[in-house]
């Protein structure tokens, strides 16, 4: 089971939180679909800070985003000024996906939206953060055994207790896909007591997809 199911989602409850956490009666699919475009849009619009992972809490008439990125002065701004612009953005997300008016957003109807910054405490054991590092290195054309080997000592110099590093694609430019693993430490993933961090994201180099998993043995202690 620990193989084949999502890390997080097997350890809902004891380990992890929901990243939705709203009730919806009629509106479910609305809101649903409204989550998945905020945060691609965030996440796209943020990437250069380092965005880990976006919370969503919903109430009646309010919408709470928990942004937890690497380098949270590139999102604040001076003064404050990035969140006032964040915000403005969102609004014009979510114009589009409720087809709400202009003077709707600015009456009392439009959700009112808060927006928390949480800095990642270590980004060297958020999975998500050393996945898209592997992606971006390997992007650049570097050599993928030198990237498994320098993400790993990172990880580990950070007192992880384990770490597990998954590529597979077009590795080194191969003509036929190909795995390539690497692991240090342990990794027990059918123990939902351990904190493990999980991600898969895909790297589109020049000779085509490369597939990136990461999973990572967190000691004790809140992360995100």
């Amino acid at each position: 089971m620990g193989q084949k199911v999502d890390p997080r989602l097997f350890r809902l409850g004891p380990v992890y939180n929901w990243s939705s956490r709203w009730f919806a009666d009629k509106k479910y699919k609305e809101n649903l679909l409204e989550d998945f475009k905020v945060r691609s849009a965030l996440m796209e619009r943020l990437k250069n800070a380092g965005v880990s992972q976006i919370e969503i809490e919903r109430s009646i008439n309010s919408i709470r985003l928990t942004v937890y990125v690497a380098r949270p002065g590139m999102v604040i701004g001076r003064g404050g000024s990035g969140l006032e612009e964040l915000k403005v953005f969102l609004h014009k997300v979510l114009n589009i996906n409720t087809k709400l008016s202009l003077a709707k957003i600015n009456s009392k109807l439009a959700p009112k939206i808060d927006i928390r910054i949480e800095p990642v405490k270590e980004p060297n054991l958020d999975a998500y953060l050393v996945a898209k590092n592997i992606s971006d290195q390997l992007v650049k054309r570097l050599p993928h055994r030198r990237v498994m080997t320098s993400a790993i000592d990172k990880v580990m110099s950070a007192h992880a207790k384990g770490v597990r590093i998954v590529l597979a694609g077009r590795v080194g430019g191969a003509e036929i896909g190909r795995t390539e693993k690497m692991h240090a430490g342990k990794l027990p993933l059918s123990t939902i007591r351990e904190n493990i961090s999980f991600s898969s994201i895909s790297a589109l180099t020049k000779k085509g997809y490369i597939g990136v998993k990461v999973w990572i043995n967190r000691p004790e202690g809140k992360y995100e």
